[in-house]
């Protein structure tokens, strides 16, 4: 009966969220046909997007060019960890880490961060960029600062990290997951809902789990939906060297079931994971960033039951590619449709 409720409970949810876009058509898997690859270089600190017909070949938009320039959204000037989903409302959700790392020598601000490394530690903010759009190219924008938004728990945030989103079917609501730590503390992840209209946060983050090793720090969460009907979740765990570990929920927001080994196929230390399905196949891509390795490149391992994976390389090493850029950083991939591929590229050709 306590499974029943819930799964009704569920469906409520996603009719309720779903009443307020019922005039919007949300393709099912059948109808795709493409990919939409979102990351950011350091150079730049903005906003790229690369697409794809077969999931195995990716170019940019915009030749190359940053589609959104990070100092025009951003309150230091740049952005990272771009993550996109689409939610049960058919709109597209796009989170941003609000920080720029090179601010001072690009001449951003007079200082090398926010605020002073010894009491915040490296890469320290307090602001994501939260971004709404249902065409992928008109954007709705909000600068979410946590430790204005929740000061008592969050004012004393060291950073504000890689941000996420994905629907609880449970509670009807878009939940956003980042990394966060307390000064220079050590990181960990957290996890809240958002409004709406995606400008806010409308619950306290609480922490979205707790590594078995309280000495160990965890960043970096991708969480996804198994065949099974159970979620996986993808993270970083900072050992040596950091690489990417799972870890299995009947929940979106935990418990969670750890598993001991690392996934990743490096020899060096990689963040970034991000999990997603090839279309019309059983056939999951785990893809992180290698940030060990100059220059940086992606690595790819694929699986289709999220316990064995096997090695596809990185880009341009393997069946993995792009032709018109270099060195992407922390991204996402999501299937779009073809007349959502040809709307992207049709704006981006007229931009030039």
């Amino acid at each position: 009966m306590k499974s029943l409720h819930s799964l009704a409970l569920a469906l409520l949810c996603l009719l309720a969220f779903g009443a307020k876009a019922a005039d919007r058509h949300v393709p099912t898997e059948d109808e795709m046909s493409a990919y939409l690859f979102v990351f950011f270089s350091d150079p730049t600190h903005g906003l790229f997007m690369a697409t794809s017909d077969d999931g195995y070949t990716f170019t940019a938009l915009n030749d190359g060019k940053p589609i959104i320039a990070g100092d025009t959204i951003a309150e230091q000037k740049g952005v990272r960890d771009p993550h996109i989903s689409r939610g049960p409302d058919g709109a597209f959700y796009l989170a941003m880490t609000d920080l720029h790392i090179f601010a001072k020598q690009r001449g951003l601000r007079e200082t090398q961060w926010d605020r002073p490394a010894e009491d915040y530690g490296w890469g320290n903010n307090q602001a994501l960029v939260m971004m709404k759009s249902y065409d992928l190219i008109n954007w709705t924008r909000s600068n979410m600062r946590i430790d204005k938004t929740y000061p008592e728990k969050f004012g004393n945030a060291g950073c504000i990290w890689a941000p996420e989103t994905i629907y609880d079917p449970v509670e009807g609501k878009m939940m956003i997951y980042f990394t966060s730590r307390m000064g220079n503390g050590g990181s960990k992840l957290y996890y809240a809902y958002t409004d709406d209209d995606f400008t806010t946060l409308v619950t306290e983050p609480k922490l979205l789990m707790e590594y078995p090793d309280e000495n160990i720090e965890v960043l970096d969460a991708d969480i996804s939906r198994m065949p099974d009907g159970r979620w996986c979740m993808a993270y970083v765990a900072q050992e040596k060297p950091g690489g990417i570990k799972i870890a299995y929920s009947d929940n979106v927001n935990g418990p969670w079931e750890y598993l001991p080994d690392q996934v990743d196929f490096e020899d060096g230390a990689c963040e970034a994971p991000n999990v997603w399905k090839r279309i019309g196949e059983d056939k999951w891509v785990l893809m992180y960033d290698i940030f060990s390795i100059r220059p940086n490149n992606f690595g790819f391992a694929e699986t289709t039951d999220f316990k064995t994976f096997k090695n596809l390389g990185h880009f341009n090493e393997g069946v993995m590619k792009i032709t018109n850029f270099t060195s992407p950083k922390h991204g996402s991939i999501i299937p779009i449709t073809a007349e959502e591929k040809a709307r992207l590229e049709k704006h981006w050709s007229a931009a030039k």
